[in-house]
């Protein structure tokens, strides 16, 4: 209309979950409104604005207004004595006050950002120069009393592309929550996820280990005598390890364990690598979990149990004492302080640009870890 607004404050916004449909969304504003030049009135403009999250073509997940309705009220003017008693408008001046089509339409606008950060939420995130996550929606959002459920499928990117995981045995739902917790979102990550990432840092070659030993091929012909005519010269000893078989993480209550099943070549390192050794071991390692920002850092605590098997020999039997005696110390240190490495980025976690975690608790369960905590919006700049 011709009424000119000098001033717009937002009185109250607040968001509201409707189970099983979506959100409800409601502003407040007053406005400052000069009809005429020696008077001013104060119109409350109402807002309701009905949610709901979708996913579009391109699998992303996007918030749309699905009802949109405004109302309006005098609650002030200078022409008044009581100015608390609110004094609503007739519906014809209301429809010269309110465009409703106008002003729903910049509501709309208002999911603009929001929808920016979800479509971040799909985005893939290194672990390794090599390897890629990324956590895809499998359907749109569900709506309950207890919050907002989102499933997502986790896929890995071994140099660009995807690979095929090991099937999970069974599909994996969020747990009922044993108790209504005080934190905004809970994170939960079944034993499957962890097997998966550990398969696709095997794929991408990132657990090949070269392990240096203290051994020499003389110290080795001390304990084994047919050394002695496979060298003539003394030359450092070189372990190289390679995954004979996936490695798998299991969870029970409160604990985290990584299984590798390993063949460890053992060779003389100069020039050229020549093996003469193969020992096949099997060992178990602890596994330590937190999240630090948006990432869940993993790390291997020590070695708990260890098996050494002869695979292939050049140099006749060795026995298991011996294999254990010659190789067991090496393994034990090097092998967990080599996967820390390939770890120590962490895994990002699913998140949307601009949030962070707080306040983050992980609890380890039998087949699954949760992660209760608080989302923290960093300021935005520039």
């Amino acid at each position: 209309s011709s009424n000119q607004i000098n001033s717009v404050k937002v009185a109250e916004l607040s968001l509201t979950l409707i189970p099983d449909t979506g959100l409800r969304l409601s502003i407040d504003v007053d406005l400052g409104i000069t009809p005429a030049p020696s008077t001013t009135k104060v119109m409350r403009l109402s807002i309701l604005s009905e949610l709901h999250v979708e996913m579009n073509p391109e699998g992303n997940l996007e918030m749309v207004t699905s009802a949109c309705k405004t109302s309006m009220e005098e609650i002030q003017s200078t022409e008044e004595t009581d100015r608390s008693t609110p004094r609503n408008s007739s519906s014809s001046d209301v429809d010269k006050e309110i465009n409703v089509d106008k002003i729903c339409l910049e509501v709309s606008k208002l999911l603009l950002l929001p929808n920016e950060q979800l479509i971040s939420l799909t985005a893939p995130f290194p672990i390794t120069p090599s390897c890629q996550v990324q956590y895809l929606p499998l359907a749109a959002p569900m709506f309950s009393e207890q919050g907002i459920t989102i499933s997502l499928q986790t896929t890995f990117q071994v140099v660009g592309m995807a690979i095929p995981l090991p099937v999970s045995p069974v599909p994996f739902s969020m747990p009922e929550p044993v108790s209504s917790s005080p934190s905004h979102l809970t994170l939960a990550f079944s034993e499957h996820f962890y097997t998966s990432l550990f398969f696709a840092l095997e794929m991408a070659g990132a657990f090949n280990m070269t392990i240096p030993s203290p051994l020499t091929t003389a110290t080795m012909a001390q304990k084994i005598t047919q050394m002695g005519s496979l060298f003539q010269e003394d030359l450092p000893v070189v372990l190289q390890a390679v995954f004979r078989s996936s490695p798998r993480v299991v969870l029970e209550e409160g604990k985290a364990a990584l299984k590798l099943f390993l063949t460890v070549h053992v060779g003389a390192g100069s020039p050229a690598f020549q093996s003469f050794l193969s020992v096949n071991v099997d060992t178990t390692a602890g596994l330590l979990l937190n999240v630090v920002d948006t990432r869940m850092m993993i790390s291997a605590a020590g070695i708990e149990e260890i098996e050494l098997s002869l695979a292939a020999s050049d140099v006749g039997p060795v026995p298991a004492a011996l294999l254990e005696e010659l190789f067991s110390p090496t393994i034990r240190e090097e092998v967990p302080a080599q996967i820390n490495v390939v770890l120590s980025e962490g895994i990002f976690l699913p998140h949307i640009s601009s949030f962070t975690y707080t306040d983050v608790n992980v609890v380890i369960h039998k087949d699954y870890v949760l992660v209760p905590c608080n989302l923290k919006l960093q300021a935005r700049t520039g």
